[in-house]
């Protein structure tokens, strides 16, 4: 590794590989780092017995951004899978996001004026004066049964605390649909990438250099000499050496189950809403991609608390962390040569398209 390069991308994830498809683009010598054996970051996928298994996690793309979708569409051809989500409340199903299907299951209303009545008259009897916490925040949106039912047990396992001690700000809205209708995203376009997330990535890094199995910390000198810009998609305050305190974190952990039969859930994805059932999610793979096989693979997802060593997912943004990031928001302009981005460079959640679009923007303006 005695190259010099423009840029050097620390994490081949889908930011970092959209970054370096970019800059590529623009005739810069690129390379590639991850401490991981694999690409794609948290959306690798891996094929087991026929079926593209998504190993960190389901992921649907979803954008009504169309400069996204083509792009994306441009290194593989995507499917119409539509993400339809149900859930499980001890043993009794309902349909999610929330909409006619729901009420009806729920209530037995039919109309939308039936629905919105109760919704309201449960709101009233609730009678908050002022919201204070995650739980008087969903109940003056969407009434206790709804609350109690879908929300509640599925909310404090993922955060790991009770919703009475969760800030409000993390349910901003409740989406009610007053129409039939279970597509879970409301987005314009909606898809699997054709052979999963892995090939998309391997397209996108094509023609440009990846080394994995390199730690960046472990060769942090070696790699800040090799490019004449560094992209750090990792954890900013981990760049820092926490010098500030750690940024905060909830984590993921995965169970993966073959199963000898064609199907286990018949759907893809089955949330578990109540607080006594430990995990949040089955994940069955299959469907996302309509793979024909005689055995199946399924993943049940349960949220855990991060330290070091586990995998950071979803940033807790609260007031705390907030400013603390901007602590080391201002250590990071300091740098004449090292940017970061990503969910972990920026201490912000981004659903894919996000990231990419996210990309876009960072290319622009520090790609010359």
């Amino acid at each position: 590794m005695n190259k010099k390069y423009d840029y050097v991308i620390v994490g081949a994830g889908l930011y970092g590989s959209t970054f370096a498809n970019l800059a590529k683009k623009l005739n810069k010598k690129v390379l590639v780092i991850d401490k991981r054996s694999t690409i794609a970051g948290n959306i690798y996928t891996k094929e087991i017995d026929g079926i593209n298994v998504h190993v960190y996690g389901a992921h649907i793309f979803h954008t009504s951004d169309k400069e996204v979708w083509d792009y994306v569409n441009s290194f593989v051809p995507f499917n119409n899978y539509i993400n339809t989500v149900i859930a499980n409340y001890k043993g009794k199903l309902y349909h999610l996001p929330f909409n006619m299907n729901t009420f009806h299951e729920m209530r037995g209303v039919n109309t939308k004026e039936e629905a919105q009545a109760i919704i309201e008259e449960q709101i009233k009897k609730e009678n908050i004066k002022e919201i204070t916490n995650l739980e008087e925040q969903a109940l003056s949106l969407v009434g206790r049964d709804i609350y109690e039912t879908l929300v509640k047990g599925y909310t404090e396992k993922q955060w790991g605390q009770k919703a009475t001690e969760l800030p409000s700000f993390i349910i901003k809205r409740l989406p009610l649909r007053w129409e039939y209708n279970n597509n879970y995203f409301n987005d314009t376009y909606q898809g699997i990438p054709i052979g999963g997330y892995t090939k998309l990535v391997r397209k996108m890094l094509d023609g440009i250099e990846v080394k994995l199995n390199y730690d960046f910390f472990e060769h942090k000198d070696e790699i800040l000499n090799l490019g004449e810009k560094i992209i750090f998609t990792g954890a900013i305050d981990e760049y820092f050496n926490y010098k500030f305190g750690e940024l905060d974190y909830r984590s993921l952990r995965f169970e993966v189950e073959k199963h000898n039969k064609e199907y286990y859930q018949n759907n893809a994805v089955i949330n578990y809403t109540e607080y006594e059932v430990p995990y949040t999610r089955i994940i069955e793979h299959k469907y996302f991609e309509d793979q024909k096989t005689p055995t199946t693979i399924i993943t049940k997802e349960y949220p855990d608390s991060y330290q070091k060593g586990k995998e950071r997912y979803y940033p807790i943004n609260n007031e705390r962390n907030n400013a603390l990031y901007l602590k080391y928001l201002e250590e990071a302009k300091k740098l004449n040569n090292v940017f970061f981005g990503g969910r972990l460079g920026k201490y912000k959640y981004f659903d894919m398209d996000d990231t990419i679009l996210e990309a876009f923007k960072d290319v622009k303006e520090l790609v010359k």
